[in-house]
């Protein structure tokens, strides 16, 4: 299994963006912990891929701490972005147009790839008032690229699909889908749609009335976290492909569940039986399997699987953010799911099987809480380089759980004492991000380095 972004992407268009290359110091900022924090022996070697929020910039960082490499822009991120093997940059840009996924969460809108030097090479908006692209983008090896997008439903719509109007606080729904884009065309070549593979037991009258623990394939319409009917009803955050298996993993955080969906499908099979989910790990809740005790993911981000040739390949790497109230702590879990080939085993009347390992994390001495944003990635030396988003830190654990390399980011607009507020009340800093990527040194795309 090799992972998709270490391959190039062929593509065409873009937009006019500067670039920088240097070896000082990424800032000044040090009183203020800010910059690199720790840097042991045994930290994996490379550079350490991210965007700022808020900042129209991509950075690689050394593990000195110092920028090594800048891609100026001109939109901040939306959200991911990926150095291909090319040296080129492959990124989600925050493209804002007035419609009505504009304050939409994780918004972005916007793909382009830019070459080592800034050159603008292909460019595709994904931003109307029926679509938005969000959170993540994953290149594919046959160059095209995976997006998540929100797409508008009405409320009745949603009601004609079996949602129950008390939950349609907004009067209307953005299911998420998962589109693969051509850039040699632009044309969009396969697509998965939530709204395509419902169930619920609320209105007899409609064909996808059901008992939902009897269909764990399925996606009840009527499942809330918390039991709110915000618009955002799915909002998935990653997006993540295995070639060998030719199959994707979302991460589906208003369910505090990751999906396993076919990519070896048409687009007309994908809306049916066959784009079922294949696997589903987390939260037995969401299809009526258990309750809040058997909840074993919290709000999770990234969900990826760990390369072949890494210590536990095969399996998936999950950042467990928490929740309020239930889990206000993180933690970093790898999950094995029991696979037969290509075939997830589910026991009669029980969840999907897997087993869960945790990686980093927990309520007393490895406690920190990345409550929003954030992800995990498995090294080649075997250690986990974990981001904590909300709090610009990125910083790597052995085995053994020991930190060897620890950096906040130092880049950021406006005053550092003017933190932000999530919807739950917690507090960010400036220097947030979304997630950050480590390259090894001798990973093709950091040759000019």
């Amino acid at each position: 299994m090799v992972r998709p972004h270490r391959l190039a992407i062929a593509a065409i268009l873009g937009l006019v963006v500067g670039v920088v290359s240097g070896s000082g110091p990424a800032t000044a900022h040090h009183e203020r912990g800010l910059g690199l924090r720790t840097h042991r022996a045994g930290a994996a070697d490379g550079y350490t891929l991210f965007a700022p929020e808020g900042r129209s910039e991509t950075v690689l960082v050394s593990l000195d701490g110092e920028v090594v490499h800048r891609w100026r822009h001109r939109e901040p991120p939306g959200n991911m972005q990926y150095l291909l093997a090319t040296g080129d940059l492959l990124r989600a840009g925050d493209h804002d147009v007035d419609n009505r996924f504009l304050r939409g969460k994780g918004g972005g809108g916007r793909i382009e790839r830019l070459a080592w030097d800034g050159t603008p090479e292909w460019r595709f908006d994904y931003n109307t008032p029926e679509h938005r692209q969000h959170h993540d983008i994953e290149p594919l090896p046959n160059g095209n690229v995976l997006l998540i997008a929100w797409e508008h439903k009405t409320a009745r719509e949603a009601i004609a699909a079996g949602r129950r109007p008390a939950l349609l606080s907004d009067g209307e729904l953005w299911p998420d889908t998962v589109v693969e884009v051509d850039p040699h065309t632009n044309d969009i070549v396969w697509e998965w749609h939530v709204f395509d593979h419902l169930i619920q037991d609320h209105d007899p009258s409609k064909a996808n009335y059901g008992t939902v623990a009897e269909h764990p394939e399925r996606i009840d319409v009527n499942f809330t976290l918390g039991g709110h009917g915000g618009k955002d009803w799915n909002h998935t955050n990653s997006v993540d492909y295995n070639a060998d298996l030719d199959q994707i993993v979302v991460s589906v955080r208003q369910f505090s569940e990751i999906w396993i969906i076919d990519h070896a499908t048409t687009t007309e099979e994908a809306r049916g039986p066959a784009g079922d989910l294949l696997f589903r790990y987390g939260n037995p809740a969401a299809y009526h399997r258990g309750d809040v005790s058997d909840q074993r993911l919290f709000a999770q981000h990234d969900a990826q699987w760990i390369p072949d040739g890494y210590p536990g390949a095969g399996s998936i790497l999950v950042f467990s953010n928490g929740q309020k109230e239930i889990r206000e702590w993180s933690s970093v879990e790898q999950i094995t799911p029991a696979l037969d080939g290509r075939r997830y085993q589910r026991a009669l009347d029980a969840a999907f099987a897997a087993t869960s390992a945790r990686v980093y994390g927990n309520s007393t001495g490895e406690r920190f809480f990345g409550f929003n944003t954030s992800g995990a990635q498995r090294l080649r030396n075997g250690n986990t380089l974990i981001t904590d988003g909300p709090h610009g830190r990125e910083f790597e654990v052995t085995p053994r759980r020991r930190v060897v390399w620890d950096y906040v980011n130092p880049l950021f607009n406006g005053d550092p004492h003017d933190r932000g507020v999530s919807a739950a009340g917690f507090e960010s800093e400036p220097w947030r991000l979304f997630r950050a990527e480590r390259y090894d040194t001798s990973y093709p795309g950091v040759a000019r380095l």
